[in-house]
């Protein structure tokens, strides 16, 4: 299916398979990952987020877990995922140079990677020391860098980026350091600030302390110099913002007086005239600060709920961007500070599953996580409304009403409308089995003696099959409003993880925790057809293909099989589908094209020559 790819493009699939670490997402063999979904900032309440810029302006950085997320500013779905460090990940900068990113997790390995290969080539590693990094900062000629974070000898470390070797000193502060600042021009200044309420002033190379600022009276969350390198910000906890100058240290005023906001500042950035610059608050607000005058410009409201606060900021060219609690991206309007331009939407936590509805002609994904968010894929992320599940969702579909049918560990199953879009009724679920129809239970079956794992219903209506901690299949009739027990056990070779009909009814496939997936011909009175192998690990999610032919199955080996039902050794194989975690959830978007999800909160649509 589809035009064969030219022998040198082949070719070049080849070498960049061969040349890298695995972790390209162009691979050679007949499937290809034509797009990622990227998850949104991991976030915490009261933890300022720091945002990396591109230093040619293309693109921005931030972390989620183990991932390092390189996004396009001007089209935020083109994306990529570096997914190398064994740790959560907390921080990433651009080297100025523009050709490598330097990225700091929870252990104290900072990473030093190429940009400019799909593979991400590591080029050095480093433990400046034990303990969470929290900020980055590179000089201006790209060879040196300095680390701040939560130490347990030191809070800080700055050394050249190519042999580790240290070129200076970090002191001054009694607490964990917060951030850290270089002057982008000669003579190099650099300048932290801390938990302790204090920034410090260094000189340098090799940097030495020189003195310290106690300006502040709560926790000192970012210091920048301008871009020019004639001033620096510190903004802190207490909602106030201090201006020094940048050769000297000296303090030249504030913004917006004895507060610049009502809340917490976690985040600044200035313009690149360094004539102004923004702050992100945990009053819900951004401001555009006029550095001569001190006085703010505009102030960009973006909300009323705690999940409004602004955790992060950045401003690059044209663009400028701010997190909120949530993770939500926001790219903020100058001409209309209470609405943003655009909003980047999507998952900050493990998704748990995933369907695929085709509207009008237009195919949308829904996807579900750990948190109880319901996003929706097409083109853009956006969210269902209203209060929604409290609690991990582990099952949705569409039903034939077009209402998004989803399960949750908050014992409810709640039926959303589409075309609102607005969370709608939920009924609970307290017992085993239940039978629903038109948002309504009609049934339910109590001290089953086993317990159920996975269901599915056939699609004429009439069977419902059930899936076993105890390795069977158990059919029921469905008979008026009632379910019957027809009394035919299928056996498989393991407790059931999942388990679907084809699209056509023809087949029942089982996939099980003893890594095998079972396929049963309907029309024959469920006769087993085919045992399928090859996992490694337990299969945990499956989902049949439009053409009845083909079924995909993912486990907790990282690997997605797409399986030919009558032949079991016709198969594609996609090891690392999500590098860091298990294949979580799968849907077909047509016979060629498969999406997944996983923990990693990301979104994978696959190409496939089948």
């Amino acid at each position: 299916m589809g035009k064969a790819e030219p022998p040198a493009r082949r070719r070049l699939f080849r070498v960049q398979r061969s040349a890298g670490d695995g972790s390209a997402q162009i691979r050679t063999g007949p499937f290809s990952c034509k797009r990622v979904f990227a998850s949104l900032p991991h976030m915490e309440r009261g933890v300022a987020k720091v945002l990396g810029g591109d230093p040619k302006g293309n693109n921005f950085l931030y972390t989620n877990g183990k991932s390092v997320i390189i996004r396009n500013i001007e089209n935020p779905a083109i994306a990529d995922v570096y997914t190398e460090h064994p740790h959560q990940v907390i921080v990433a900068k651009y080297a100025p140079s523009g050709f490598y990113i330097a990225s700091g997790d929870v252990s104290g390995k900072i990473r030093i990677w190429d940009t400019t290969q799909k593979e991400h080539l590591l080029k050095y590693e480093y433990q400046p020391f034990g303990g969470k990094i929290k900020d980055i900062s590179w000089t201006e000629d790209s060879k040196r860098i300095a680390v701040v974070g939560e130490g347990r000898e030191k809070f800080g470390a700055v050394f050249l980026w190519d042999t580790g070797s240290s070129v200076g000193e970090i002191v001054g502060h009694s607490k964990i350091i917060n951030t850290v600042d270089i002057k982008q021009t000669r003579p190099y200044r650099l300048v932290t600030g801390s938990d302790d309420n204090c920034t410090t002033f260094l000189e340098g190379p090799p940097f030495k302390f020189k003195c310290t600022m106690s300006d502040h009276s709560r926790f000192v969350n970012c210091v920048r110099f301008s871009p020019d390198g004639n001033r620096y910000a510190s903004a802190g906890a207490d909602g106030q913002i201090f201006l020094y100058d940048g050769k000297s240290g000296d303090k030249l005023g504030t913004l917006g007086g004895e507060k610049a906001h009502d809340g917490g500042i976690y985040a600044v950035s200035w313009s690149a005239d360094s004539t102004q610059l923004i702050s992100a608050s945990g009053d819900k607000t951004v401001k555009l600060w006029d550095v001569g005058s001190g006085t703010a410009v505009t102030t960009f409201n973006l909300g009323s709920d705690v999940l409004d606060q602004q955790l992060g900021c950045l401003w690059q060219k044209n663009h400028l961007l701010s997190v909120s609690l949530s993770g939500f991206i926001n790219y903020l309007d100058k001409n209309n500070p209470d609405r943003p331009l655009r909003t980047i939407k999507g998952h900050t936590k493990s998704i748990q599953c995933l369907t695929v509805h085709n509207a009008d002609g237009r195919l949308n994904i829904y996807s579900g996580s750990h948190d109880g968010h319901i996003n929706i894929l097409h083109g853009e992320n956006d969210e269902i409304l209203g209060k929604g599940h409290s609690n991990l969702v582990s099952k949705m579909m569409v039903d034939d009403a077009d209402r998004l049918v989803t399960c949750s560990m908050d014992d409810t199953v709640r039926y959303t409308d589409l075309s609102k879009r607005e969370y709608s009724s939920n009924e609970g679920l307290s017992v085993q089995l239940v039978l629903l129809k038109d948002k309504k239970k009609l049934f339910t079956l109590d001290s089953l003696g086993y317990e159920p794992e996975a269901a599915a219903v056939h699609p004429g209506g009439g069977t419902v099959a059930v899936g076993g901690a105890d390795g069977k299949v158990r059919l029921y009739s469905v008979q008026g409003n009632t379910l019957k027990d027809d009394g035919k056990v299928l056996d498989v070779q393991g407790p059931v993880t999942d388990m679907s009909y084809s699209k056509d009814g023809a087949f029942l496939a089982v996939t099980d925790e003893k890594k095998v997936v079972t396929v049963f011909t309907v029309a024959d009175g469920y006769t087993e057809k085919n045992e399928f192998y090859g996992h490694h690990a337990k299969v945990v999610c499956l989902s049949w293909s439009p053409d009845n032919e083909h079924f995909a199955t993912g486990g907790m080996d990282m690997m997605v099989y797409v399986w030919t039902v009558s032949n079991p050794d016709k198969r594609i194989k996609i090891p690392d589908t999500h590098r860091l975690h298990h294949v979580s959830g799968l849907a077909w978007l047509d016979a060629n094209t498969l999406v997944t999800t996983s923990h990693d909160a990301c979104v994978k649509q696959w190409t496939l020559k089948i």
